[in-house]
C-alpha cells in the first residue's frame, strides 16, 4: 500500500481505499512464496477473504517476496494473521527487507506479529 500520508497503525487497510487514503499495489508486483502446500498459494494469500490462507510446506523461514518491476515506494504494509484460528501458522516474527535485487535484501524492520506496519 502506498499512502500520501501518515495512517494510524492499526487502521482498516479497505476502509483506507476507499477513502482514497492509501492506493493497493499489490497487483503491480510479482509475488512468490519459499513453499506453499497445493491450494493454499499466493492466489489464496491475496484473494481478500479471510476464510483463505497461504500455508507453507517447507522448512523455515517461510518467505512471501513481492518484486515490484521498478523502484517503487511502499509507505504502508497490511496484512491479516488470526492467531486465535491456528497459532501454528501464525508467525511469531515479520521480518520487512528491501533491496534492488534477492541477494542484496537488507531488513528495515523485524518486530512481533502485527496486523499493519507503517
Amino acid at each position: 500500500m502506498a499512502t500520501p500520508s501518515k495512517t494510524p497503525p492499526g487502521s482498516d487497510p479497505k476502509q483506507l481505499e476507499r477513502t482514497g487514503t492509501v492506493r493497493e499495489i499489490g497487483s503491480q508486483a510479482v509475488w512468490s512464496l519459499s513453499s506453499c502446500k497445493p491450494g493454499f498459494g499466493v492466489d489464496q494469500l491475496r484473494d481478500d477473504n479471510l476464510e483463505t490462507y497461504w500455508q507453507s510446506d517447507g522448512s523455515q523461514p517461510h518467505l512471501v517476496n513481492i518484486q515490484f518491476r521498478r523502484k517503487t515506494t511502499v509507505k504502508m504494509l497490511c496484512m491479516y494473521a488470526d492467531y486465535k484460528s491456528d497459532e501454528s501458522y501464525t508467525p511469531s516474527k515479520i521480518s520487512v527487507r528491501v533491496g534492488n535485487n534477492f541477494h542484496n535484501l537488507q531488513e528495515i524492520r523485524a518486530m512481533p506479529t502485527l496486523c499493519c506496519i507503517p
